[in-house]
């Protein structure tokens, strides 16, 4: 509640007013000022008190003022008052309301034009402080919506789109990490070569055999260890110890000339020496020669021969050449397939292979030779050749490592083959961007910047949440208070006598926030207060609602307004000209309505220039809980001071009624005046008890008249003596006036008779 105006100060009209401390408010305050007095200026003044915005202060400082405008108000909250000093309130008042210009220019209209701003602030007033709240609970949301949209655009930027692929930023933000992922990669890599090259994989040749021949040792020991087991030793010694004398080569030499021998003849003989022709049978050593060189001795040197053919064939120069040429291909293939599968390494230097292969092999051939020169000669390898075995069989088995490897490669081959056969170039290669983006989602810095896009996408998440909560917390209090309301304006504008009503009040959302769309509804026709100006000659809120019916609407607005606040017993409601451009029976209405309010809230101030509304207002009152002030002129500038309404519901005719009144006690020198005033009460007195008879501009000569004709019918007005009575009192009062006597200024005044003519006037007007 306002209980004191302490201090004006540089504010509009007011210079330094402080009377205003000494004049008490009441629960119904009325302000009566002139125009352009400042009443409008106390009305800037709460609303500034009620918001803490100093703009509305501000704006009216006081013209050529030295100093910036200073304000002091006694009310709730305190002590100490509540003061406006250097463009602040010290604390505000949030429970007042305000009804002036400011609130139809804010909520309801500026002028002829209702903009999308008055439909966004109607809808603030009418869903009140809960759903304001909510609907600030939203817009917040929306904003930090559209902030978080904002870091997502900036931090969208920051993972750029060659690391993506053809990936949005949620999809590649939400790849999982993948263990495996370069062995992956390799994998999609290696098949979208293959199927590029789809006729070069399935013409290509898998790998061939890659090994170098054994050289079977124990078979070459065995044959190196061979003898004829079954030859006489005798004759073995005898014959070797011959062949011994014939020098290298004898013992081949004696078996090519057995091989030239003839037969034995019939009874024994030995037949002719091929050399010299001299008959053998007398030869001491041809029986052992025969028994040495016979059919053992050839199987034997038949085997050697074989296996000495056999490591020539296997290990000759033709398997050397075949071996290098293997290695070659080997390589070639292993360079090609490697494009699509792992493929073993083949670095194979076949020149220190072939090497220590020709060593082993010469080494083991010159053994064989050996035996071969002397077949039944037991003897074992040398050391140097079973070395060279040795580091051949090294040499082999890292071939035959390699060989096994690349036949195992093989089956990738084949798997390579049949997936190139039947692949798509384009989905594989979709399959290997996605998997490059999985690898560069789950780099350290690009793992950072994801990190922060999915931080920023919660937030917004959440801020989601929070403005779905309160647009469905809204929406269904709008549901609830919008009808409401609509039927609460319709009261009000019925009470007016408005010849309009409104209808199809909604909510809408815009880009603005929420807003208020309505109907007003002239003769069941609706024109729409939305969506913009209307067409040229199209009805409109312009065209259809008079001056009145605008401000009237206003009022219906902000009564119905107060209507759905609950805390409104707590309000101080401060209303300002609210009867502008009404006509008499809406400013009556106006008056009731305000009466209704004053019961139901903590303080109602209101502020007008207009002194016969604020006294009808005051004279239903409560007296002990009303006050009155004036903002009166002082100088050049205004001032307050307390205003006696009492005095101004005084009318005319209680003032010449009160006149005759006291004549009747003390008899004063305003004789003439007390004579003249006869007549306008009789006529008070007669157009308020016979209204259908004595219409306003009657005389009453021609109604007494009248009265005469109808006297003892059953429309009789007055009976004979009331008649008589009023042409006797009017015949009297009739000489104090122009219009019936010329001379009326000069009729001389008896005050006697005066006295007597006032009595029985004044006992005519109490029948």
């Amino acid at each position: 509640m306002i209980n004191r105006l302490q201090l004006l100060r540089n504010i509009g009209l007011f210079d330094s007013v402080a009377t205003g401390g000494t004049i008490p408010l009441a629960p119904l305050t009325l302000v009566y000022a002139e125009n352009g007095r400042g009443k409008s200026t106390l009305a800037a003044v709460l609303r500034s008190l009620a918001t803490g915005d100093p703009i509305p202060i501000a704006e009216r400082r006081r013209l050529a003022a030295a100093h910036p405008p200073h304000v002091v108000l006694e009310c709730d909250g305190g002590p100490p008052p509540a003061m406006f000093q250097n463009n602040a309130w010290t604390r505000t008042l949030p429970n007042i309301t305000v009804f002036d210009d400011v609130f139809v220019d804010r909520n309801v209209h500026s002028g002829l034009a209702v903009e999308a701003e008055h439909r966004q602030n109607l809808h603030e007033l009418i869903l009140g402080a809960q759903a304001v709240a909510l609907s600030k609970q939203q817009e917040e949301a929306i904003r930090q919506i559209e902030d978080h949209n904002t870091e997502l655009r900036v931090k969208a930027a920051a993972i750029p789109i060659d690391a993506r692929g053809p990936l949005t930023v949620d999809q590649f933000c939400a790849l999982p990490a993948r263990a495996d992922i370069d062995d992956a990669i390799q994998d999609a890599e290696r098949r979208l070569e293959a199927a590029r090259q789809q006729d070069r994989v399935r013409q290509a040749s898998a790998f061939d055999g890659l090994l170098l021949a054994s050289l079977d040792v124990t078979a070459v020991a065995q044959v190196l260890a061979e003898d004829l087991p079954a030859l006489d030793a005798a004759a073995a010694a005898q014959v070797q110890a011959h062949v011994a004398t014939l020098g290298e080569g004898g013992e081949r030499w004696i078996d090519d000339g057995m091989q030239r021998i003839p037969p034995l003849r019939p009874g024994g003989a030995a037949g002719p020496c091929p050399f010299c022709a001299q008959d053998l049978g007398g030869s001491p050593v041809l029986q052992h020669y025969r028994a040495y060189f016979g059919a053992g001795y050839r199987a034997l040197k038949d085997r050697i021969a074989e296996l000495l053919a056999e490591i020539d064939r296997s290990h000759g120069g033709e398997a050397e050449a075949a071996f290098e040429r293997g290695v070659r291909i080997a390589g070639e293939r292993a360079q090609f397939w490697s494009q699509f599968c792992e493929v073993p390494a083949v670095v194979v230097d076949t020149a220190p292979i072939v090497r220590d292969w020709v060593a082993a092999r010469d080494a083991i051939a010159d053994a064989i030779r050996a035996k071969q020169a002397a077949p039944l000669e037991r003897m074992v390898l040398p050391p140097a050749a079973i070395a060279a075995v040795a580091v051949y069989e090294v040499r082999r088995h890292e071939i035959a490592s390699l060989d096994e490897a690349l036949r195992r490669t093989n089956v990738q081959i084949a798997v390579v083959k049949e997936q190139a056969a039947a692949g798509n170039p384009t989905a594989i290669a979709g399959d290997l961007a996605r998997l490059q983006a999985v690898k560069a989602r789950h780099t350290p810095d690009m793992a950072a910047r994801c990190e922060d896009y999915i931080a920023e996408q919660a937030a917004k998440a959440k801020a989601e949440e929070q403005r779905d909560a309160a647009r469905a917390a809204l929406e269904e209090y709008r549901r609830t208070v919008f009808p409401g309301y609509q039927t609460a304006v319709n009261l009000y504008l019925q009470r007016f006598g408005a010849g309009f009503r409104i209808d199809s009040i909604t909510s809408t959302n815009t880009r603005g926030g929420p807003a208020c769309n309505y109907d007003v509804v002239i003769s069941n026709t609706p024109v729409p207060i939305a969506g913009g100006e209307a067409a040229p000659g199209e009805p409109s809120f312009r065209s259809t609602l008079s001056a009145g019916d605008r401000n009237t609407l206003a009022l219906a607005f902000f009564f119905a307004a107060l209507d759905q606040d609950a805390a409104l017993a707590d309000k101080v409601v401060v209303i300002d000209d609210p009867i502008s451009s009404l006509d008499d029976h809406r400013a009556l209405t106006t008056v009731q309505e305000m009466r209704r309010l004053s019961e139901r809230v903590r303080q109602i101030i209101v502020l007008s220039h207009n002194k016969p509304f604020l006294c009808s207002l005051w004279e239903g009152s409560n007296a002990t809980g009303r006050a009155a002030l004036e903002v009166c002129r002082d100088a050049a500038g205004s001032s307050l001071k307390p205003w006696d309404v009492n005095q101004d519901l005084i009318t005319e005719h209680d003032r010449r009624h009160a006149m005759l009144r006291d004549y009747l006690v003390t008899a004063g020198p305003n004789k003439r005046e007390v004579a003249r005033a006869i007549r306008p009460v009789l006529e008070a007195f007669v157009r308020v008890a016979y209204p259908e008879n004595f219409s306003p501009g009657s005389l009453l000569g021609p109604f007494r008249g009248i009265c005469q004709q109808r006297l003892g019918t059953p429309r009789e007005i007055l009976n004979a003596r009331d008649i008589d009575e009023l042409g006797y009192i009017l015949e009297y009062a009739n000489r104090f006036h122009h219009d019936t006597n010329p001379a009326w200024e000069t009729v001389r005044i008896n005050d006697g008779e005066l006295t007597s003519f006032v009595e029985r006037a004044l006992a005519f007007a109490r029948r």
